[in-house]
């Protein structure tokens, strides 16, 4: 059986509350309840479907990558939209986390060769809702975006790899970026 992991950075507080605000508001304004089967997060590795010895194998390579990167900083700034289906928070300086995405790409090309290339440019942001949106209610929930603003910033110094266990994403194991410490399992 294969198995759903993805790799994220997930902002500390007070960020991470403030943005999973955001998200649990627009699952009250709209049902959508892609809005909050993640936490806030930013997406390094999108999901792929890999057998369940990939983790072990994966939590290893990614140990030593992280051993390699020091902390990046992410500023937020303003809302966005992919088309009329995914909302989310602007990275507005995004020169610091595409420099750690390229570095984990070729660090991936020849220790992780499981995952695939991008097939698309990196875009970072962080998703407030997306998919299951009700397409009658976007033109609203657009406006009401555009007229708000938030900006924020934050140091990455964790990434989190997450699995899917059928029903949720659950986080298995945080890796420190250097000087912030080591892999830590998350679930016992």
């Amino acid at each position: 059986m294969k198995t759903l992991y993805l790799l994220a950075v997930l902002p500390p507080e007070p960020v991470f509350s403030e943005t999973w605000a955001l998200k649990q508001e627009v699952h009250r304004l709209t049902g959508s309840r892609n809005a909050v089967r993640l936490p806030p997060h930013i997406t390094l590795l999108p999901p792929l479907r890999q057998p369940d010895a990939f983790e072990a194998r994966c939590t290893a390579a990614l140990t030593a990558f992280a051993a390699t990167q020091g902390p990046a900083s992410v500023a937020l700034r303003g809302f966005a939209w992919f088309g009329n289906r995914t909302l989310f928070v602007r990275v507005s300086e995004p020169g610091p986390i595409r420099a750690l995405h390229a570095a984990l790409m070729d660090w991936c090309a020849i220790h992780l060769p499981e995952v695939p290339p991008e097939s698309r440019p990196f875009t970072p942001h962080l998703t407030l809702a997306t998919r299951d949106l009700p397409p009658v209610q976007v033109p609203a929930l657009q406006e009401q975006f555009a007229a708000r603003s938030y900006a924020a910033g934050f140091v990455v110094s964790h990434l989190t790899l997450f699995r899917h266990d059928g029903q949720r994403w659950e986080p298995r194991v945080t890796f420190g970026l250097a000087d912030t410490g080591t892999a830590k399992p998350l679930t016992g």
